[in-house]
């Protein structure tokens, strides 16, 4: 579990389809080392999958707590956004720089980052989740846009 800025226990779901497998692996490996729990919904191995499969299953927990977060990632990070942001309570952003993993949150209090595996290097991709976990909504002027969506 991870302390966030909110002061609550949050979960973190991770997922990836075979493209963006040996990225999830080693943001795993970036959250063990940083003490961070989270689940991995798979894959397990590095086989062809189906991508909308684990956006599913990642996204369908995310949104039953305010205080969960997920990480997807695919090849693009498109395919995985496009499926979690389907569900009800998901606000998926797809990152690929620190400015919109930064205001992800703070103005859009995005519960779901995806990432493209075959877009960012494995250094840009840790801090971008990095980033994700530490920063917090603003709330104010951007809570009433949140509820529109």
């Amino acid at each position: 579990m991870l302390k966030t800025n909110r002061n609550k226990l949050t979960k973190i779901f991770l997922a990836s389809d075979h493209a963006g497998f040996q990225l999830k692996e080693s943001i795993k490996n970036f959250l063990m080392n940083k003490k961070i729990k989270f689940i991995d919904f798979g894959p397990h191995k590095n086989k062809r999958c189906d991508y909308p499969d684990y956006a599913n299953m990642v996204a369908s927990k995310v949104k039953t707590s305010k205080n969960y977060i997920g990480i997807l990632i695919c090849g693009s990070g498109t395919g995985m956004n496009m499926v979690a942001n389907k569900h009800k309570k998901i606000r998926a952003a797809q990152c690929f720089n620190v400015k919109s993993t930064k205001l992800s949150r703070l103005h859009n209090d995005a519960n779901i980052i995806t990432l493209g595996s075959r877009l960012l290097t494995k250094k840009n991709a840790l801090n971008f989740v990095n980033i994700f976990l530490n920063t917090k909504f603003e709330g104010g002027r951007h809570q009433k846009r949140v509820r529109k969506i």
